[in-house]
């Protein structure tokens, strides 16, 4: 089953910049020399190890909720002609699991590999928190009487923390 349609007259290329801009600076963390490694490349094999868990646990999490949200899903910020509040699956124990399992993932990237990846980790968070704040205003729109009591029992991004 495909995706539910976006709302008519819905601009969703407007927010093709910040996209644009999270791909250039990791691409810049892989491939300019100076971030390939060298002073912050992680040595510990248990901390590489911590690393490739985080990272597997984080994109096996983006990947549930991605599965779980089924037709609701949508590019950052849209919003659906007819959407369904999901409360279930990831999204019981977190309001955001597909950015909380990507930014995982990064922070895994970190420890597995180089310290410098948590610069793209810096950009890619912010983005993802005012992604969420728009969205989650759009939820109380579409759904004024289940988002709020939702929202006070369900964290942000990380369960019984924030």
């Amino acid at each position: 089953a495909g995706a539910k349609r976006s709302r008519p007259g819905q601009r969703t290329f407007g927010l093709a910049g910040p996209r644009v801009a999270i791909v250039i600076v990791v691409l810049v963390v892989l491939r300019t020399p100076l971030f390939r490694g060298h002073s912050l490349t992680i040595h510990s094999p248990v901390l590489q190890a911590i690393g490739v868990v985080l990272f597997l646990a984080g994109l096996g999490f983006a990947v549930w909720a991605r599965v779980h949200l089924g037709a609701n899903w949508g590019v950052p910020m849209s919003q659906r002609l007819e959407p369904d509040l999901v409360t279930s699956g990831p999204y019981r124990f977190v309001r955001n699991p597909i950015y909380t399992g990507v930014l995982a993932a990064f922070a895994g990237t970190a420890l597995a590999v180089t310290l410098y990846w948590l610069i793209a980790l810096a950009v890619i968070g912010p983005y993802f928190a005012y992604s969420a704040t728009v969205e989650e205003r759009s939820m109380e729109d579409a759904f004024p009487g289940q988002y709020p009591a939702y929202r006070s029992r369900t964290r942000r991004f990380i369960p019984f923390v924030w």
